[in-house]
């Protein structure tokens, strides 16, 4: 399967939410993967932001194997190349340097690159980049910001992440450049912390059929 054709499989199944996990102890990510996809969710953003994560994304792409595993804030060379040998579906970043697009754009692997500007999109886009991750969205314009960008870049697919959240999330997703949305809120840490998996399962199926 070609880099654009595994793309286009992670946008046609992450539809309508793209859960940020955060995962703290590797023994955290099974039971989190299991309760996101009995809500109807399969493609998973874990975020490299602790130890566990790439332990995390070994062990889930084994046990789930009919998941979409990747990574979330990719932010330099080095640690994509730690998502390939995760074995890694895709990676996420918040952010745009040379460095990483060019990494990126040799590696094989689908890559979501973060924009937050014209300029970003841009840049974005001379590495052949037509699938970003808008970041973070509320902060940096909302569904308004979007709209204007669906003017001059009609080409660009987006994952908007950050302030989303159950109230405004029909907002994000009723945009026709928008292919899903990346959210955490259906990932409480207090629920995560007590093992409450049942939540997790329950505020996945809460924006899994409201928009349906």
């Amino acid at each position: 399967m070609t880099v654009e054709a595994k793309l286009d499989l992670i946008v046609e199944r992450a539809f309508p939410i793209m859960p940020v996990m955060v995962i703290d102890d590797v023994e955290q990510a099974l039971p989190m993967g299991r309760a996101l996809r009995e809500g109807g969710i399969t493609v998973f953003e874990i975020t490299l932001r602790t130890a566990a994560a790439l332990d995390a994304i070994t062990l889930l792409k084994k046990e789930l194997p009919d998941c979409i595993v990747g990574a979330g804030t990719v932010i330099n060379g080095e640690q994509f190349k730690q998502v390939m040998a995760a074995g890694g579906d895709f990676a996420i970043s918040p952010g745009i340097t040379d460095e990483l697009l060019s990494v990126a754009k040799d590696s094989g692997l689908p890559f979501i690159p973060g924009v937050s500007s014209p300029s970003h999109v841009m840049q974005a886009l001379a590495y052949g980049f037509t699938t970003q991750k808008f970041f973070p969205a509320q902060q940096s314009g909302g569904t308004a910001m979007l709209s204007a960008l669906s003017g001059p870049f009609s080409q660009v697919r987006f994952c908007p992440t950050g302030g989303i959240n159950i109230n405004n999330a029909a907002d994000y997703l009723s945009l026709p450049n928008v292919f899903c949305i990346g959210g955490s809120w259906i990932l409480p840490k207090d629920a995560i912390e007590a093992g409450d998996w049942a939540t997790v399962t329950r505020l996945a199926k809460e924006i899994t059929s409201s928009t349906r």
